[in-house]
Formats: structure tokens, C-alpha cells, sequence
């Protein structure tokens, strides 16, 4: 699992960072790819990223500003343009479908793929081919969702040694064994999977944020994860400033990442004020609260192993 990161920036574009855009690829499972927000120039991002619109299967919108959906109908296109034709499925607030669908009448956009969209709210929880994703309604000028993403349990390594030691011949009961069934034995002897297997395998959590003060249900959804995006776009002093405009400075972000005991933090969504010297100040400020910071950049990509690496 890793994340790209396509657009980092807080509003507007600026030379070094793109509005907001990032993909959360998992890397062992098929390469599939799913998108968090879709700012204006995403599709050019994309252009010089390892993502390919052709494995993008699910699309999450945190809310409806500019910064964070204006490139979706580039994207639902050019997805088309390049012959994909498996299926996509949009998640995001109510709204988000009459953008769409407006968008695409508009300007005569045709898909060849089948397009479902599905308004999110908060507590929702969706299975999406055995990964959980539940969302938390946050602090912002208009709804503003998280999304709390995690992988099943995996069962944990088969003992081979133990079944060599107890004269166990190998044979396809070593596989149901290994998918957590109990098998009998021609000679009559009955092997229960849990004495076979080690330590269950704890899937990777991980939470993305969008826009929001520093609020209570963050916390949650950040609640041990392996990895928090959250956004940091003021620095230390611009407190007031971050609560009237609904965002958080790093140092917040930070508050909220120890809070959630999460295991790493990588802040996203930088004003565009900052240079690339006051953007270590960020990253210090942070630091000074929970030590395991990053700071995002476009094109950055952030690896997630947890338990199963």
C-alpha cells in the first residue's frame, strides 16, 4: 500500500504545489488504485505519477470546493478517452452527483464505462471489496468529510515446521489449513487451523482528512492508525486565522495525531505562502508534539507496510 501524492496545496496552485489530489494505491493486491479529491490539473499530475486512470476503480471527494473536485470531469473523461471501460465509483457529499451529471451533459462527455456515484454522510460505512471504509463528518465551510480506510485481518503464517514434527504429510490440506479450516486427516486425526497458524496478521489502517478545524471526530477516525493524512496549512501564530477560514495548522494536526495514537503523520493541503525553508518550520512545529512527521510534496509517495510488508 503507498500513497501519491498529486497535489498538495492549499486554494490555489503554485509553481511547487497543485491543488488537492492523492491516490492510495495498494500495491499487493492487483495495483488497483483509488483517488482522494480532485483539484483542477489532477489529470496532469497524473500525467507524471506511477497512476494510471485505467486502474483508478473508486474516487473519494471530501467536499465540494473548487480546490477539491474542479478536476473530475477531466479525469471521468480522459479515464474514458484511454479506452477503460471497468467500472468507477465516486463517493462524496450531496451534491456531488448533480456536478457530475451536469458537468458531463454540459459538455457532451460520454463515458464507456459504467459510472456509479454515491452520496456519503457521516457514519456511513462501506465495504469495498473487503476493505472498510468509514466516514466522519468534520469542521469546514461546507461538509467536509474523513475517510477511515481499513484492510481485513490477514490469518498469520502457516507452521509448517510443526506439521514436519508431527508427521503430517503435505498435501492440499496445508492450504485449507492456511485459509483457517480444520481438516481430518485419512488416518483419522482431526487438525484444528488455529494450532497450525501464527499470529493473525493485522491489516493496515489508515485515515485521510479533508479540510476541518482540529475537531473530536478526527480523532476517532484517526483512532491507531498506521497512517494520518490530515491537512497543516498554517504555520504557529495563524491560529485565528486557520478557525475563521475552518483548517488547521500543523502543530494542530499534529495534537490530533497523538491524540488518535497514530503511528505516523503526513501533514497535506500547505498554503501556498509558505517557501520550501518555512515549510521545515511546519515540519518542526509538528515535531515538537508527535515525532513521526512528514510533510507531503507533489509527486511525493509514501510506502504504508504496517503489519503485512
Amino acid at each position: 500500500m503507498e500513497w501519491i501524492f498529486l497535489g498538495t496545496g492549499a486554494g490555489v496552485p503554485s509553481q511547487e504545489r497543485n491543488v488537492s489530489s492523492c491516490a492510495l494505491r495498494f500495491t499487493e493486491s492487483g495495483g488497483n488504485i483509488w483517488l482522494f479529491d480532485c483539484g483542477e490539473g489532477t489529470q496532469h499530475r497524473i500525467l507524471a505519477s506511477p497512476v494510471r486512470l485505467s486502474r483508478v476503480d473508486r474516487i473519494f471527494i471530501t467536499h465540494l470546493h473548487g480546490d477539491h473536485i474542479f478536476g473530475l470531469p477531466g479525469v471521468l473523461g480522459s479515464r474514458s478517452f484511454q479506452g477503460a471501460t471497468t467500472p468507477l465509483t465516486l463517493y462524496g457529499p450531496k451534491g456531488l452527483a448533480e456536478f457530475i451529471e451536469v458537468s458531463l451533459q454540459t459538455s457532451g462527455t460520454h463515458l464507456r464505462y459504467p459510472l456509479t456515484i454515491t452520496e456519503v454522510g457521516e457514519g456511513k460505512v462501506f465495504d469495498c471489496k473487503g476493505v472498510t471504509v468509514t466516514v466522519g463528518k468534520l469542521a469546514h465551510g461546507l461538509p467536509s468529510y474523513g475517510y477511515r480506510i481499513e484492510e481485513p485481518d490477514a490469518p498469520g503464517e502457516l507452521l509448517v515446521q510443526k506439521l514436519q514434527q508431527e508427521g503430517v504429510p503435505s498435501g492440499p490440506h496445508f492450504g485449507k489449513l492456511k485459509r483457517g479450516e480444520d481438516v481430518l486427516l485419512p488416518d483419522g486425526r482431526h487438525l484444528r487451523s488455529v494450532d497450525y497458524l501464527g499470529p493473525i496478521k493485522r491489516g493496515r489502517h489508515v485515515a485521510y482528512l479533508g479540510d476541518t478545524r482540529p475537531v473530536e471526530r478526527g480523532v476517532e477516525l484517526a483512532k491507531g492508525v498506521d497512517c494520518l493524512i490530515h491537512e497543516g496549512s498554517f504555520a504557529d501564530g495563524c491560529e485565528d486565522h486557520a478557525h475563521r477560514y475552518f483548517h488547521s495548522t500543523s502543530r494542530q494536526a499534529a495534537e490530533i495525531a497523538k491524540r488518535a495514537g497514530a503511528k505516523r503523520l503526513i501533514l497535506n493541503h500547505i498554503s501556498s505562502r509558505y517557501s520550501a525553508s518555512e515549510i521545515e518550520e511546519l515540519k518542526a512545529q509538528a515535531c515538537e508534539v508527535f515525532p513521526h512527521v512528514d510533510i507531503a510534496a507533489d509527486h511525493s509517495v509514501f510506502s504504508i507496510e504496517g503489519e503485512m510488508g
